[in-house]
Parts: C-alpha cells; sequence; structure tokens
C-alpha cells in the first residue's frame, strides 16, 4: 500500500505516514457516501443544523490540538494555526444557521401556483490545497453538508493530518457514517478518480490554474457542476493622498502572510510615483520587522515554505542578481525557509508576472489613476487586491474599475465567511462563503399546479 509521508517543513522531520486512497477506495467512498446522503438529506432540517452545530462543538474542543497539527504539518505559525482552526468551526456555525433557512419561492403564474425548491446535488467533492489546510476544507464541506450533501474530502498530500482529525471530530459529534469522508491521496489517482466518478455532482477544487484547468475539462465530460478557487497576482495599489505610514506597515502581511503561499498575496505593489521614495523608507523598516522562525513560537509572523520544491521554485524567480530593494532574513539550516524579499520592477523578470507563491513581492511606480488601473488589470488573474486613498470618489471608482473578485479599501482582508469570495477571468469560477454558499451546493427545482378545473 502507498504511503503518503507527511513532513514538518520547519524541521523536514517526518511527523506521521498516511495510507494514500487508490481508485478503487475512491470507488467505495462513493458508494457509501451516496447511501449516508439519502439519510441526511430526509433529516429534518432542524435535525442536520443541530447535529452540525455539535460538530462545529466538537471542533471548538479540540482548537489547540488542530492548530498544533498545523503547524506541525504546514509550518503555520500557531497564531495563524489557530486563527484556522477557530476559522473551520465558525463556518460549521454559519452553515447550520443557514439549513433552516434555505427556501425556494413562489412565483405568480396565471392558471396555477409556481413553486421553486432548492435539493441538494448529492456527493460533493472538495478537493484542498496544502496552504490553508483546515479553513479552505471546511469552505465546501461546511455549506456543502448543510444543503442536504455527503462530502468527500481529498486533502493535499502533504497536509492530511486536519483534515483526518475533522472526520474523527463529524463522527464523534453524529453524524451519520459515511456523510464525510475524507481520502488522503494523490491527484493523479485519488483525485482523478473523484473528479471522473459519475455519481459525484460537484466538484470544488482550490488550486493552481493549469490543474483547475485540467478539472474543468474533466468534469465537463459528466456535464458536472464545478467551482474553482485558482491563482492570484494581486494588486496593492498605494495612492500619494493615502496614510501612507498605515499602508507601508501593512503592505508586509499582505504577501508575507503564510509565507506568500496564499492565491490573495498582494505581490504586485503599486505605489504613486510622488509617494514612492517616502513609502519604500517606511516599507524597510516593516519587511524587516515580519519576523520569521520557530512556528511554535507565538512571537513568529511568518514560517517556513511547505517543501523543498516549492522553496526551488521560488527561488528560480529570484536570481541571484535580481534588483531586490529589501531583502529579509530567514532561520539557517533545516527546513524549508526563504527570506522576504521585494524586488524592483526593473528586472523582475517573471515575478512580475507570475505567481511566485512565496514570500516576494514587486514594486512598481505609476503617475495616475488611469495607470494604476491599466497596471493593476494587466494580468491574466483577477482574485483580489487593496486599494490605498483618502479620496472615497476614488476608492469606489477604482474599485469598480479593478477587473477582481475581492477588493478592500485601505485594508487587506480579503476573505470573511459571511460575504462571497471567488476570482475574475483564470483565479477562477464560481463563489464560495457568504449568504449564497448553500444554494451553491443544490439544484433549482420548479413545480407547477394547476389551480384550473379539468
Amino acid at each position: 500500500m502507498h504511503q503518503l509521508r507527511v513532513l514538518n517543513p520547519a524541521t523536514e522531520e517526518t511527523v506521521a505516514t498516511v495510507p494514500a486512497a487508490t481508485a478503487e477506495d475512491v470507488a467505495a467512498a462513493v458508494t457509501r457516501a451516496a447511501a449516508a446522503q439519502r439519510t441526511w438529506a430526509a433529516l429534518a432540517p432542524a435535525d442536520r443544523a443541530r447535529l452540525l452545530r455539535r460538530f462545529a462543538a466538537a471542533v471548538d474542543g479540540r482548537l489547540e490540538e488542530l492548530a498544533r497539527l498545523e503547524v506541525s504539518e504546514a509550518g503555520h505559525p500557531i497564531g495563524n494555526a489557530r486563527w484556522e482552526a477557530g476559522n473551520a468551526r465558525d463556518l460549521l456555525d454559519y452553515a447550520a444557521g443557514g439549513v433552516e433557512r434555505l427556501t425556494g419561492s413562489q412565483i405568480p403564474v396565471a392558471g396555477g401556483v409556481n413553486l421553486t425548491f432548492l435539493e441538494p446535488l448529492g456527493v460533493v467533492a472538495v478537493i484542498a490545497p496544502w496552504n490553508f489546510p483546515m479553513p479552505i476544507a471546511a469552505w465546501g464541506t461546511a455549506p456543502a453538508l448543510a444543503a442536504g450533501n455527503a462530502v468527500l474530502l481529498k486533502p493535499a498530500e502533504t497536509t492530511p493530518l486536519t483534515a483526518l482529525r475533522l472526520a474523527e471530530l463529524a463522527l464523534d459529534a453524529g453524524l451519520p457514517e459515511g456523510l464525510f469522508q475524507v481520502l488522503p491521496g494523490t491527484g493523479p489517482v485519488a483525485g482523478n478518480a473523484l473528479v471522473e466518478h459519475p455519481d459525484v455532482a460537484k466538484v470544488v477544487f482550490t488550486g493552481s490554474t493549469a490543474v483547475g484547468k485540467s478539472v474543468m475539462a474533466r468534469c465537463a465530460a459528466h456535464v458536472k457542476r464545478v467551482t474553482l478557487e485558482l491563482g492570484g497576482k494581486s494588486p496593492n495599489i498605494v495612492f500619494a493622498d493615502a496614510d501612507l505610514e498605515r499602508a507601508a506597515a501593512a503592505a508586509p502581511g499582505s504577501f508575507l502572510d503564510n509565507t506568500g503561499q496564499d492565491c490573495c498575496a498582494r505581490s504586485r505593489i503599486l505605489v504613486q510615483a510622488s509617494a514612492y521614495d517616502r513609502f519604500m523608507e517606511l516599507l524597510e523598516p516593516a519587511v524587516h520587522a515580519f519576523t520569521a522562525g520557530d512556528p511554535a513560537d507565538p512571537a513568529t509572523l511568518m514560517g517556513p515554505l511547505i517543501s523543498a520544491a516549492q522553496r526551488e521554485r521560488v527561488r528560480s524567480f529570484v536570481p541571484e542578481d535580481a534588483p531586490a530593494a529589501i531583502r529579509g532574513t530567514a532561520p539557517a539550516g533545516r527546513g524549508f525557509w526563504y527570506p522576504a524579499t521585494v524586488l524592483e520592477s526593473a528586472g523582475a523578470g517573471g515575478a512580475a508576472v507570475e505567481e511566485v507563491f512565496g514570500p516576494v513581492a514587486v514594486v512598481q511606480r505609476f503617475e495616475d489613476e488611469a495607470e494604476a488601473v491599466r497596471l493593476a488589470n494587466a494580468t491574466r488573474y483577477g482574485l483580489s487586491g487593496s486599494i490605498w486613498t483618502r479620496d472615497t470618489g476614488r476608492a469606489l471608482r477604482v474599485s469598480r474599475a479593478v477587473a477582481a473578485g475581492n477588493l478592500s479599501v485601505n485594508s487587506h482582508s480579503s476573505v470573511r465567511y459571511t460575504t462571497p469570495f471567488g476570482g475574475y477571468k483564470e483565479s477562477g469560477i464560481g463563489r464560495e462563503l457568504g449568504p449564497g454558499a448553500l444554494a451553491a451546493f443544490t439544484e433549482t427545482k420548479n413545480v407547477f399546479i394547476s389551480t384550473e378545473d379539468a
């Protein structure tokens, strides 16, 4: 039996080995899930909501355990990991609140009554990434369960431990056996089997744009529903009239959080020319203050990259002679460490246009609002971005002009479980989270009832 070896990215030590699911395992899991889903969907909505709240409570009771697992398998700083565990709990609570509010409608028509019903899809596959293993797994799992579906979760090969623990907690909370199953495995085996299984009604995939395109193409063979959250190359637009001290202090977190392994990372810093020099003076100490170190230390803000392969990928974007305006420090020795790096746009090469997925940003000047918008949109991605200005009119104009699904003004917030999240262009298709999350896991059925005499 093939085993997945889970490494601690900060030490390179093996923390666990996990059996990898085969195509046969996936097929058997789909059969179990389909049976469990029928039982789950038949429950009274209040009972489904009650069980999901118990699941949330079970997660709440194991927050520190889950956070420590995230530190060991993903290298996330403990403060971040605690937030991630809490986010999974909060998503379950939020989704539970939607179970009894998942309503259809009555549409006025002639000659009768017209009703719509939102019915569950059946079995949903959630293919989660390694950069935020717990929250993103919950983004798909919680609303899909709340809408009456069964969920098969395939975590990333490098980060299966929190997902497996969540499945145990679901059973402890009383969710039916087979309703929520975790299938650790490789993408080419377990991932492909889920995407291609005819009885999987929808695939929720978070990962690279290249793999997302392949998933979408293969889902098309079965006309399978799909939600994709893919890459990003998001702008951080700083106008001269902004609070420069605040903008510079916030900028490091926007591209160094999770060591830059974030599709929403604001890795293109666009600064109005008249404020450029002052902004850079303020940015340098802020970058150096974003400390990298032991993820178990509460003072640590940045941990290691996920793997040696990811570190080499990041290095490939930053040649030795790259025009680095700011270069931070990282621990020496074992672990997949890489220092915070800010490059000047001239000579930055691929780092200026491609998703690096590491602690690297490129800074570039612009002259006016029109050029800022043009530069912000000069990418095949459109996931997120930030706009810093004191001018409310400008904030609204630029927010409407930038082609991205999630924008923040005078902040770097992109994701709240109460608001929709997703991308334009090659950053994805569909939306997750927010008030419409449950409906995305349903089919709309229309029923007309004649009231006329036969």
